[in-house]
């Protein structure tokens, strides 16, 4: 059953001594002002590891790859990997496109010699802001059994890994599947469409897939909370982003005051609010009256 409901919510990762998203010189990433901050890029990427791990039966298009001489495959080379069509025609190319669980969600932009072709998609992720004050960052050394100098030197090489002390960032999206709706048209008969499993794959990975990516850099973050709003399928409400709506206090207790203010003012034009937590470990304050609590893991 295809997906017709629009959604605004927001995702919310807890840091503690780790590293959740490293700029290319291996510190955590800030704004000018100095807060910490993450890009949707590295949302996006737990999302579809956990569903490379978890729903196996979904095809992933936009993942790293190797060919049998362990040479990253380009974008035409993954195409060919997963699809017997050629590009000759941009018609199937975008069938098969649609095919893939993260183009449904995120969208894609395919290009080679013969395709291009450019889909937005329904799921839009925002940056990451830590609303954690107390959060810092440092440094520590590490040592590899290895040296670098081929054989000049019998010295081990040194190195650094930075990390911050406690954050916890604060993903805001938005789901609106009418993005979809010209490629639907364009592809004609066969196409996939996003569908009620999807939304329900991406809610699961949402809730668990930072938690379940395993790797010395992310050691220590998780999914601490998911705030899910589903609008009436008529509504054509717009909602702010909901990154400034809440606080989190320097005890890492969550307030959604403000968020429950703004469901006040709209609340005819929402059909149902999820709250994804685990309220033992985590305390959330002012939940919205009528929200479903649902455990996080």
């Amino acid at each position: 059953m295809s997906f017709k409901n629009r959604v605004y919510g927001c995702a919310i990762i807890k840091a503690k001594n780790a590293n959740y998203n490293a700029d290319f010189t291996h510190q955590p990433r800030t704004l000018p002002d100095g807060t910490l901050y993450a890009t949707d890029k590295v949302l996006k990427y737990s999302i579809r590891n956990y569903i490379k791990q978890f729903a196996q039966s979904e095809h992933v298009f936009f993942t790293k790859t190797f060919k049998e001489d362990l040479k990253v495959r380009d974008i035409k080379q993954r195409y060919e990997q997963l699809f017997s069509d050629d590009e000759s025609d941009k018609k199937v190319v975008l069938k098969n496109l649609l095919d893939c669980i993260d183009v449904r969600l995120f969208g894609a932009t395919y290009a080679s010699k013969k395709a291009n072709i450019s889909i937005h998609g329904p799921v839009q992720i925002e940056h990451g802001v830590n609303k954690f004050a107390p959060a810092e960052s440092y440094s520590e050394q590490i040592m590899s059994p290895f040296s670098t100098s081929e054989g000049k030197s019998d010295a081990s090489t040194l190195g650094s890994q930075a990390k911050v002390t406690e954050a916890h960032y604060v993903h805001s999206f938005s789901v609106n599947p009418y993005t979809l709706q010209t490629q639907y048209e364009l592809a004609g008969d066969g196409h996939k469409e996003l569908s009620e499993n999807d939304i329900q794959i991406l809610k699961d990975a949402l809730c668990r897939g930072v938690t379940a990516y395993s790797s010395t850099a992310k050691a220590g973050t998780e999914n601490e909370c998911l705030l899910w709003i589903t609008l009436k399928e008529d509504s054509t409400k717009m909602v702010p982003s909901l990154t400034d709506l809440l606080s989190i206090s320097d005890d890492g207790v969550i307030d959604l005051q403000k968020v429950s203010d703004l469901l006040e003012v709209i609340s005819d034009d929402v059909d149902s609010v999820e709250l994804y937590a685990n309220t033992s470990f985590v305390q959330i304050d002012n939940i919205p009256e009528g929200v479903k609590v649902h455990p996080l893991s």
